[in-house]
């Protein structure tokens, strides 16, 4: 498998490089003041950011989003039509999310998405996964050339994998920022089906074979 090149900010965020054929696909934002890392660690690459696609609204996952669409000029910005209300501020519910209530940092950026994305779009090699739960309009990557399954909130694995749909003593924060955690366990389920070569989360280490931890994880949180 190809090596997944990840920005991880204060061993807390994670951001990821993925290389196209045109140059680079940057998931995730990480939290403001990440820009730098995240051009430095393009530049070892060799390749430029030609588009941030963003697992979601969380000010964690967008906090360099302006700061790089203003270095990189033309860059495409990617994320679905639920979370680009929430990336514009717009906190309001769908009618069927009245059992939710929305959590976590939704700062929102002054970058504007050039395309929305949904469930079975393509980002370069990425095919794009609904993951909701954590947020309502949460999606995750599947990169189909090795595998890697780049999973946003939906798992994580600092202090142990575990689904978002039950606190992790060991790491409470992402459960604790969930929106609706029996549509986040439905989403780890449905992940789960896609049986990944390797698991990229949103906070935590690169997991490889990931399928027993996430049964385990599953099993916990059900």
């Amino acid at each position: 498998m190809a090596p997944v090149t990840q920005i991880n900010r204060l061993r807390f965020v994670n951001a990821y490089l993925v290389q196209e054929d045109d140059g680079l696909t940057l998931i995730d934002s990480a939290l403001p003041r990440s820009d730098d890392a995240i051009l430095a660690a393009a530049y070892r690459l060799g390749g430029p950011i030609r588009r941030i696609a963003l697992t979601h609204a969380h000010g964690d996952h967008i906090g360099s989003l302006d700061a790089l669409a203003a270095t990189l000029g033309a860059v495409e910005v990617l994320i679905s039509p639920r979370d680009a209300r929430l990336l514009a501020k717009d906190q309001s519910h769908d009618p069927d999310e009245r059992d939710g209530k929305l959590r976590g940092s939704y700062p929102g950026a002054r970058t504007r998405p050039t395309r929305t994305i949904s469930a079975g779009d393509r980002v370069g090699s990425l095919e794009v996964v609904a993951a909701p739960g954590h947020t309502p309009g949460q999606v995750a990557f599947l990169d189909g050339r090795d595998g890697t399954l780049y999973c946003g909130d939906a798992y994580s694995t600092l202090g142990g994998m575990s689904t978002t749909a039950k606190i992790n003593p060991r790491f409470p924060l992402p459960t604790l920022a969930t929106w609706h955690r029996p549509t986040a366990l439905a989403t780890a389920r449905a992940l789960r089906t896609l049986d990944p070569e390797r698991l990229a989360p949103g906070h935590g280490p690169v997991v490889d074979a990931p399928g027993p931890a996430m049964d385990a994880a599953i099993a916990a949180a059900s």
